[in-house]
């Protein structure tokens, strides 16, 4: 490996407000997750996932979506200011689709829709409720529905390193799963590592294997968690390999679905996988920007405020998160005086 080889420039997407706040066991109110829109797009972001179109009474943080849709896409503060955002919503069902169609038919619907298979057939199970078998079908269905109403469709890949449930997973099916999402017409396709399996030289394996097959590195978006503090390491790991294209949350938040919301149950995805639920999340947004920004990396962001978003990030959520550049600060340009 050389650091030659390491891209000079990237496209990032920030996935906070779908994302970041599924795991969030109380309301984080429509307004902030505008505010949050708004600033990531003032800072330079062109790619933003805002909402999940599944089930709300499983997922109700997520009851607002249509709301946020339409503002951002037709709001008269918002929507001029939208209009160079590429905006995903989150639809594992085709009824999720049914209602990303419905919304687009209205004219504040994604830009963008996302489908999900694992490779582990269990986590496909519990996630979508289907075997592979089903989903591919449903996919292939909606891939087309999808195109027709002028959204562009992502197909994910998870469990790649390894699943919360089954445990060990072929790197080589991974790949094969791919390859099939591009057969039936995906856009591009992220590759997830949902539980922060990932060590970085199996991150580097992996996606040397699908460069090679599928060497177009814009079609591929890398997205990886931090439950065991690799995540950085695992960004690297890819640039190593080729990949351009990442997705983070402010303050590293984020991760499976809540079971417990505004004081009360809820289904989400059952049992957390996690000895400590708190324990989980993304890779920080901050800190993946103010790494690429002193690797001499393109990023085109505004690293500022970035930071200060995250900051407020916090305050919305009502605790510190996992940004140590929130702590820390960006690396002195000058002399400190200190």
């Amino acid at each position: 490996m050389s650091w030659k080889k390491i891209p000079k420039k990237v496209e990032l997407a920030d996935i906070t407000i779908r994302d970041g706040f599924q795991h969030e066991e109380k309301w984080i109110p429509t307004s902030a997750k505008l505010w949050i829109a708004e600033e990531l797009a003032h800072a330079g972001y062109t790619r933003l996932e805002v909402t999940n179109l599944g089930n709300k009474k499983a997922m109700p943080q997520f009851v607002d979506a249509e709301e946020v849709l339409k503002t951002l896409r037709t709001g008269k503060k918002l929507g001029p200011k939208m209009a160079h955002v590429e905006l995903t919503a989150v639809t594992i069902r085709e009824k999720a689709v049914d209602e990303a169609i419905e919304l687009r038919a209205k004219g504040h619907g994604p830009d963008r829709i996302l489908m999900m298979v694992s490779t582990s057939p269990s986590h496909m199970k519990k996630n979508s409720g289907l075997d592979h078998s089903g989903y591919w079908d449903e996919a292939e269905r909606c891939i087309k529905r999808a195109h027709a109403e002028g959204m562009k469709f992502n197909g994910t890949v998870s469990t790649i390193w390894g699943c919360p449930i089954e445990g060990p997973t072929k790197l080589e099916d991974a790949v094969t799963f791919t390859r099939r999402w591009f057969e039936i017409g995906a856009d591009d396709v992220e590759h997830a590592d949902h539980d922060g399996s990932a060590p970085p030289n199996k991150v580097f394996d992996y996606f040397s294997m699908v460069l090679e097959e599928m060497p177009d590195p814009k079609k591929h978006v890398a997205h990886f968690h931090v439950t065991r503090g690799w995540g950085l390491a695992n960004v690297v790991a890819a640039l190593q390999a080729g990949i351009v294209r990442y997705e983070s949350t402010l303050g590293g938040i984020g991760g499976q679905p809540a079971n417990f919301f505004e004081g009360s149950p809820i289904p989400g995805t059952g049992s957390y996988y996690y000895q400590d639920p708190n324990n989980v999340g993304l890779i920080s947004t901050e800190d993946l920007v103010v790494m690429l920004d002193e690797m001499g990396i393109e990023h085109g962001l505004d690293v500022d405020r970035v930071i200060a978003t995250g900051k407020m990030v916090e305050r919305i959520v009502g605790r510190r998160l996992r940004s140590e550049s929130i702590k820390a600060g960006r690396v002195p340009k000058k002399h400190t005086g200190r």
